[in-house]
């Protein structure tokens, strides 16, 4: 396949009719998937240097599937004493079904259902979100840009993947050596010929009127896009 252009592809996951207990499974295993590809990583990383200890910081995460991100956030910040307020948006109801089963009762997350767009009203220190840049067109990732850089107060991040032919061609290699569900396999593979490049992230960063964006490239094959204040 050639990927010297994003590939424009529905994903099996995305489907309407997709059964609530599939949808779990699906995202269970796209868990497995960050922790094997240590995914979290980056995001951490991140957070260490915009969270300010002894002080409460309301972090809010885009499309937050099974919940795995914020409950890596939520233990990352006990372990350092931190105070965080935590919350998911994702406009997928199933998700919600989803974080709620596979979080456990003592994890204070704010799982929510709807539009990112509709919490601009609330003061949030941090926006994040994983894995969720490549289902957005151009024009949907440039108005997520443009929130962030307006509501975020200490900064904001974007993990997603890198297009790359390394993590294209080797990742049914990867996904048959795990067994992963049946969609996960197809769905991952769209998701690295459907993900941005550097000069496609610098172009649309522009276009949304960001400046000081930085991005960064981590082991294995992820792009991720960062705004410190």
């Amino acid at each position: 396949m050639n990927l010297s252009a994003r590939l424009h592809a529905d994903e099996w996951m995305d489907a309407d009719d997709l059964p609530a207990e599939v949808y779990a499974d699906v995202v269970g295993d796209l868990a497995r998937v960050n922790r094997v590809t240590m995914a979290a990583r980056p995001t951490l990383a991140f957070l260490s240097r915009v969270v300010t200890p002894g002080t409460c910081c309301r972090i809010l995460d885009v499309g937050y599937g099974d919940g795995d991100m914020l409950r890596g956030i939520a233990r990352w910040g006990r372990k350092r004493g931190m105070t965080l307020e935590l919350t998911g948006i994702d406009i997928n109801p199933r998700s919600h079904a989803a974080a709620l089963a596979h979080t456990p009762a003592d994890v204070a997350i704010d799982w929510r259902v709807g539009d990112y767009a509709d919490l601009a009203g609330e003061p949030w220190d941090v926006v994040l979100s994983s894995l969720v840049a490549h289902h957005m067109t151009q024009t949907q990732l440039i108005g997520f840009l443009r929130f962030m850089e307006a509501h975020a107060r200490q900064g904001w991040m974007v993990n997603d993947l890198h297009r790359h032919a390394v993590a294209y061609h080797g990742w049914p290699l990867l996904a048959a050596l795990y067994r992963w569900h049946p969609i996960v396999r197809h769905d991952g593979h769209v998701s690295i010929a459907r993900s941005y490049r550097r000069p496609e992230w610098q172009a649309l960063l522009a276009e949304a009127g960001v400046a000081d964006a930085r991005i960064t490239r981590h082991f294995p094959f992820r792009l991720c896009v960062e705004r410190q204040r």
